[in-house]
């Protein structure tokens, strides 16, 4: 993959190149015996951004960027393939930070070569931020690389064995250039979780032989799916849609489940070599997406220990989030409601009683969502060494390998999942606003779905 050089790294970022001229103005003025003018009062230390991908998580990604303490921020550019999404998230984020926005009408673009526009908005040393749907993350990486541009990427950030091999070829590009890479998987930088993770690598429950972790909930965000309104474009739909379509976000698994399979694998401090799990859709009706909305997952890490998750998305049985870790000398609670608070806790031996708990997370937390980017300002700021993309990769890696597990009936191994040849979106830096989308519905709207013992080595099929 040759991704050109010519742009400089962050790590030689313009705020970098003005201090040492600065400093190296100031010493000839002393040395020759001459006062220099000041031609500015102050060294513009401002970071600039472009929001690439303008729905929910975009917006929010924005607003805790423009809200970090001591890093003076400032949104330039925004990108997305509607317009709708666009203007909304700009009216949402100029009444929260009127002072921080200086997007112009000519600096929103639309359309699928919108993202181009936007990081061309920016300087190296700046921050473009990457929320659309993962299946475009890589085309997205590859030019923030090209251009030198530091990159903060929401998860996950692939969706196939394919698209995360070129996400690990671009980093070792990334690292070159000195690029600051921040992902969001945003529970790693949660302070009480940190402080639980540094008691169980301490041996405060001795060694890991079990993880357990829950996330039953009715159906959420776009899911579940009707067949669509034959005024909106296939492509343009499945975009709106994305959760529905396992090209677009690797379906509900990928894009729900990461969180609770990253902090249990971040305990253990390892990944699993291989996954076995069953799954299945109940009567879903009318709903033409490609989910499941049941799966039961068994990983296994190399030690032989095991790792067993529940994901489901169905109205009306018990609901549960929450991720837990048993040791040979006790166990504890990595999160018990969400993401915030986790409020984690340890016990000694197997029970749960208040008289068992050794330990306790300090009440209230602060928001992990923030702390992402309290930290990674911090790093630009301090020119640090900061990429988070590899552990983000394997993260997505092995959620894509228990979906794989359980969209097909066979055991998936590490290995296997980044080597499956099915990319899901090929061609996806080439798509258009009138182009035809990955996967075409059938003459009844629906797509293909996951069957189990069927499709062995491969998720779908390419057509119904």
């Amino acid at each position: 993959m040759n991704i050109p050089a010519s742009s400089p790294s962050s790590s030689s970022s313009r705020r970098d190149f003005l201090k040492t001229t600065t400093k190296t103005a100031a010493g000839l003025s002393v040395l020759s015996g001459i006062t220099l003018p000041h031609v500015h009062a102050a060294v513009d230390d401002t970071v600039r951004m472009a929001l690439i991908g303008c729905g929910g998580r975009g917006g929010g990604a924005a607003s805790n960027a423009l809200s970090v303490n001591g890093a003076p921020t400032r949104l330039v550019a925004m990108a997305d393939v509607q317009p709708n999404r666009l203007n909304a998230a700009h009216d949402a984020l100029s009444k929260k930070h009127p002072d921080k926005m200086s997007v112009s009408e000519d600096a929103k673009f639309i359309g699928f070569d919108a993202y181009k526009k936007a990081v061309d908005v920016l300087k190296p040393g700046d921050i473009a931020m990457f929320a659309t749907p993962p299946a475009f993350r890589w085309v997205h990486y590859q030019y923030a690389i090209e251009r030198g541009i530091n990159i903060f990427m929401e998860k996950p950030l692939s969706v196939d064995g394919p698209t995360s091999k070129r996400m690990l070829e671009l980093n070792e590009l990334a690292k070159k250039k000195g690029l600051k890479v921040a992902v969001g998987l945003m529970c790693r930088h949660c302070k009480v979780r940190k402080d639980l993770y540094n008691r169980v690598q301490d041996g405060e429950i001795g060694d890991i032989v079990l993880a357990r972790a829950y996330r039953m909930q009715a159906p959420v965000a776009s899911c579940f799916s009707k067949r669509r309104p034959p005024e909106t474009p296939e492509l343009i739909w499945q975009i709106q849609r994305f959760h529905s379509f396992l090209w677009a976000s690797g379906g509900a698994y990928s894009d729900f489940f990461i969180h609770n399979i990253d902090e249990a694998c971040w305990m253990k401090n390892d990944w699993p070599v291989e996954a076995q799990a069953s799954g299945g859709r109940t009567d879903r009706g009318e709903f033409v997406d490609q989910n499941f909305d049941h799966y039961s997952v068994e990983y296994t890490w190399k030690d032989g220990s095991k790792f067993f998750f529940e994901g489901r998305n169905i109205t009306g049985c018990r609901n549960e989030f929450s991720t837990h870790i048993h040791g040979t000398k006790g166990n504890a609670i990595v999160s018990n409601a969400g993401h915030l608070p986790a409020r984690s806790a340890i016990f000694k031996g197997l029970g749960r009683k208040v008289e068992d708990r050794v330990w306790s997370a300090p009440q209230p937390e602060p928001n992990p969502y923030q702390l992402e980017w309290d930290d990674f300002l911090a790093a630009i700021r301090n020119n640090e060494d900061y990429n988070e993309m590899e552990r983000g990769v394997k993260a997505s890696l092995v959620t894509c390998m228990g979906r794989m597990a359980a969209h097909t009936g066979q055991i998936i191994t590490y290995d296997q999942m980044l080597n499956c040849p099915h990319e899901f979106a090929p061609g996806a830096d080439k798509f258009t606003l009138d182009g035809p989308a990955p996967i075409r519905e059938n003459a009844e709207g629906r797509y293909p779905v996951p069957i189990p013992g069927k499709l062995r080595d491969r998720e779908y099929a390419d057509a119904v």
